[in-house]
C-alpha cells in the first residue's frame, strides 16, 4: 500500500503521525538499532535455523496460545513423528490429537491436519510462497501467513501479534484499542514502513523478540531496550498505558458432570462430536449445563437422558470440583463413579492400560493422573 492510499484510509492524527514517523525513524535508525540488539540477544530456537516452510508453519501453529518453553517440546515431538507435510497428511486425526494432547485449543490441531492435506492435495506438496495464498490454508490467519511468507520466502510483509501491538503501541503511543480492524491495519502499515530497508525476516523476528524479552506486559525492561531513547511511552512516563486493551468479553460459567463407568479393567469413554474446543477428543460420558445441579437434579437429568435407568444407580463423587479456566469460559467439572449405566452406541470401553492411545482434554488427563491413587492404579 502506498503512502497516499494510507492517507485516504485514516484521518488525522494518523496521517500527520505517519509522515513524521517516516522521517524521524530514518534519522534515528530504529530498525538498524533493533536488529543489532536482536543479533546479540536472540534466543536459540530450533525453528529460527531453517527456511523450510513446513517447519516454520508447524512452529507457528504450535506457538499460538503456547509458551515457547512448552512449544519447543511439542515442535520436536511432531518433527520426530512427521518429518514432512506428506507424512502428516497421511496420518489420522486421532494420531494428530494424541500428539497435541496437553497443548489445549484443539482446533489448532484439527486445522493443522486439514492444512497439511490442503498442501498435499491442492499445492502438490509445496507450501504456497505468498502471504495472500498462505491465508487460504486452514487455520492460517494473517499473522501466521506473514510469518511463513517472511521467514521462508523473504516476502516484505510484517507480522502483527501481541508482542508487536505492545512494542509498537508503546513506542508510537497508539491509542487505538488493539482488537479493532482499524488497529490491525494501522500497526501493519507502521511495521511495513519500518522494515522498508532491512531484511523482513530479521525485522519480524526482532520486533517479536524485543516484545517478548524486553517490552513485556509486566516487569518491562525499558533500561535494556535498544530504542528506549525515542520511545514515546517511555519518555511520557506512560508505558503501563499501552497497548490500549480491548473491552473484555464476559466470561461464561459452564458446569460439567462426568460419569465414570467401569467394566473389569476398562473405563467407558465417549467421542465428543459436538463442535467446540474439545471436538473429536474422548472423555467420560458427560452432562453439561449452564447452571450448577444438585445431586438429585443431576440424577434426574441422567435418567431423562437414558444414561441411567433409575435412582438405584449410585453416583459417588470422586475428588472435589475442578475449575478449568479458558479465555472465555470457566469450566466447573465434577466426576462421579456410577453403577448400572446404559452406555450409548457412541461410547466404548477402553482398557486402562490403553488410555494413552486416546486423545483426551487436559482436564481429563489431569483428573486421571491425579486421582489414579483412588481408583486408576488399582484396576
Amino acid at each position: 500500500m502506498q503512502l497516499d492510499t494510507f492517507e485516504v484510509q485514516y484521518s488525522p492524527p494518523y496521517v500527520g503521525w505517519l509522515l513524521a514517523f517516516k522521517h524521524k525513524h530514518m534519522m534515528n535508525n530504529f530498525s538498524q538499532d533493533l536488529l543489532v540488539w536482536y543479533n546479540e540477544n536472540k534466543r536459540n530456537l530450533p525453528w529460527r535455523d531453517t527456511q523450510d516452510p513446513y517447519k516454520i508453519w508447524l512452529s507457528e501453529i504450535i506457538l499460538q496460545q503456547t509458551r515457547v518453553e512448552q512449544g519447543r517440546a511439542y515442535y520436536e515431538k511432531f518433527l520426530r513423528t512427521f518429518s514432512n507435510v506428506h507424512e502428516m497428511a497421511e496420518a489420522t486425526e486421532k494420531e494428530i490429537l494424541n500428539l497435541w494432547q496437553g497443548l489445549g485449543y484443539y482446533s489448532r490441531a484439527r486445522n493443522l491436519h486439514k492444512a497439511s492435506r490442503q498442501v498435499v492435495n491442492d499445492y502438490r506438496g509445496e507450501f504456497p510462497d505468498s502471504f495472500q495464498e498462505l491465508k487460504k490454508l486452514k487455520g492460517v490467519g494473517p499473522y501466521t501467513a506473514a510469518a511463513i511468507a517472511s521467514f521462508a520466502f523473504g516476502e516484505r510483509v510484517p507480522v502483527v501479534d501481541g508482542n508487536v501491538y505492545r512494542f509498537l503501541g508503546r513506542y508510537l503511543e497508539l491509542d487505538e484499542p488493539v482488537n479493532t480492524p482499524k488497529a490491525y491495519k494501522l500497526f501493519f502499515e507502521a511495521a511495513r514502513e519500518l522494515m522498508e530497508r532491512v531484511d523482513p525476516a530479521q525485522f519480524n523476528q526482532a520486533v517479536m523478540e524485543c516484545g517478548a524479552l524486553i517490552c513485556k506486559p509486566k516487569n518491562v525492561q525499558c533500561m535494556l531496550c535498544p530504542v528506549q531513547e525515542s520511545c514515546g511511552a517511555f519518555n511520557a512516563g506512560r508505558v503501563d498505558q499501552y497497548p490500549v486493551k480491548p473491552v473484555k468479553t464476559k466470561v461464561q460459567n459452564r458446569y460439567l458432570y462426568y460419569f465414570i463407568v467401569e467394566e473389569e479393567s476398562s473405563v467407558l469413554l465417549k467421542l465428543r462430536n459436538e463442535k467446540g474446543i474439545w471436538q473429536h477428543l474422548y472423555e467420560f460420558p458427560c452432562i453439561e449445563t449452564t447452571k450448577p445441579l444438585s445431586l438429585v437434579g443431576l440424577t434426574d437429568k441422567a435418567i431423562d437422558q437414558d444414561f441411567i435407568q433409575s435412582r438405584k444407580s449410585v453416583l459417588t463423587e470422586i475428588g472435589e470440583e475442578r475449575l478449568h479456566k479458558l479465555s472465555h469460559r470457566n469450566l466447573h467439572a465434577r466426576f462421579f463413579q456410577v453403577t448400572q449405566a446404559q452406555p450409548d452406541r457412541d461410547s466404548v470401553f477402553v482398557p486402562y492400560d490403553d488410555l494413552k492411545e486416546y486423545p483426551l482434554s487436559r482436564l481429563m488427563d489431569r483428573f486421571i493422573e491425579e486421582e489414579k491413587p483412588h481408583y486408576y492404579a488399582q484396576k
